[in-house]
């Protein structure tokens, strides 16, 4: 294993959420733990990134796709009714209304356009709630690419809906019984099969984690959502609404603050939605919250280990081997966080909190009662920590609050069936 990438990338004034550091390093996360037959890969894909990402016309394209096709930009809606029995101001970045269903496309379009640009013919993906893969079958079909998904039996088994629509879609969807046939396993599968794939194939991450450059490139594909809220809380409080206002102190010194809501909220398993969504925000007064499933939580209880090519905070056994995650939600069921959280972590920029099974279940079915929304069980552990907090006095009365619904339900239903 070699840790390898050596550039530097520049930091914002208050030191978070630019490129990552000397090494792909964010403090001491991340960096490049890859086996020799994918360091090459890997700086392949460093470099072809480095030079999309400078080029007008390349970002232009990936805008253009994200309108047209993935039906960007999504709203910034109010949650009234909720917002009213919480006491709070809760606005949801509407992630559920983008093509195919969640965030997921946000990334996987920059990363196919990417794979055309380097000559690739084959999207290789791993997925857990199966949103990453119908997000992955999508972009290949668009764009004329084959896809290959690898994905844990026990979430092909609740993911069913996700399952037909990937193979609906042309993928071929590769069943990984390893392990607790999880999303984790169903990274190491596909990391392992792009080994033997490089010359034709690029390894399509769908979250902020793996080796450098992925942790960085998935936020900056996942930006748009932050940077998206920023502008229309910033167009909310043009329209004079009284209770848009910021009441904590900006923690940048000398700097004036920007409009922001008080509390930006995002679920977290890797950790891509939060990453997209913080980035938008790490440069105002607003608190930053992840929250993750209580029996997936990396960033409130993982221990630094090395996995899927980067050094980052994952749930350990005594001995030091990776421990096995749990949620109802298939896309939290991850033993660890993405390098970057673990960094917003230890510098006090971000929070990371835990909600439970049934928490989630609860929150799921309130914001569909008050709201008409059914959200993702993932995204559901954002809210129930806002009900929760709200409740308890976490969230003061009258705090303003926006939380990223990184995903729709509908392919939560069986689930919600069987368990409510």
């Amino acid at each position: 294993m070699r840790d390898m990438a050596l550039r530097r990338e520049p930091v914002p004034p208050d030191g978070t959420m630019g490129g990552p550091r000397i090494r792909g390093r964010f403090g001491e996360y991340g960096g490049r733990y890859a086996p020799e037959s994918l360091v090459e890969a890997c700086r392949e894909v460093d470099e072809a990134f480095r030079d999309a990402w400078a080029d007008p016309w390349f970002r232009g394209e990936l805008a253009r796709l994200l309108a047209v096709h993935a039906g960007r930009p999504t709203p910034l809606t109010p949650a009234e009714r909720l917002s009213e029995a919480l006491g709070v101001r809760l606005y949801l970045k509407r992630e559920d209304l983008a093509h195919t269903g969640s965030h997921k496309i946000n990334n996987v379009l920059g990363q196919a356009l990417l794979a055309t640009r380097m000559g690739r013919r084959r999207l290789i993906a791993e997925t857990g709630a199966g949103q990453h893969g119908v997000a992955a079958a999508t972009a290949a079909a668009l764009l004329g690419l084959e896809a290959t998904v690898f994905m844990g039996e026990r979430d092909i088994e609740r993911q069913a809906l996700n399952v037909f629509r990937m193979r609906l879609l042309g993928a071929e969807v590769v069943p990984v019984t390893a392990g607790s046939r999880t999303l984790k396993d169903a990274t190491s599968e596909a990391m392992r099969h792009w080994v033997g794939a490089t010359g034709d194939s690029h390894y399509c991450i769908g979250s902020v984690i793996g080796p450098d450059p992925y942790p960085w490139m998935v936020r900056e594909f996942q930006r748009v959502i932050g940077d998206e809220a920023r502008e229309q809380w910033a167009a909310e409080l043009r329209t004079g609404v009284p209770e848009l206002r910021t009441r904590v102190p900006d923690p940048v010194p000398d700097r004036v603050p920007d409009p922001a809501p008080e509390y930006v909220v995002a679920c977290v398993g890797g950790g891509s939605n939060a990453a997209g969504t913080f980035a938008g925000f790490a440069g105002t007064p607003a608190r930053l919250v992840g929250v993750e499933a209580e029996g997936g939580a990396g960033a409130a209880r993982g221990r630094l280990g090395v996995l899927h090519g980067c050094r980052s905070l994952f749930l350990q056994d005594g001995d030091g081997q990776i421990a096995e995650a749990h949620s109802v939600a298939a896309g939290l069921d991850y033993p660890g966080v993405g390098p970057e959280h673990a960094h917003l972590r230890d510098l006090g920029r971000a929070r990371y909190v835990t909600v439970t099974d049934d928490e989630a279940l609860s929150a799921a079915v309130r914001l569909a009662r008050t709201e008409g929304i059914v959200p993702a069980l993932e995204s559901a552990h954002a809210l129930a920590w806002i009900i929760r907090a709200a409740g308890d006095g976490d969230l003061p009365a009258g705090s303003t609050v926006l939380m990223t619904l990184s995903g729709r339900g509908d392919k939560d239903v069986s689930t919600l069936k069987e368990l409510l």
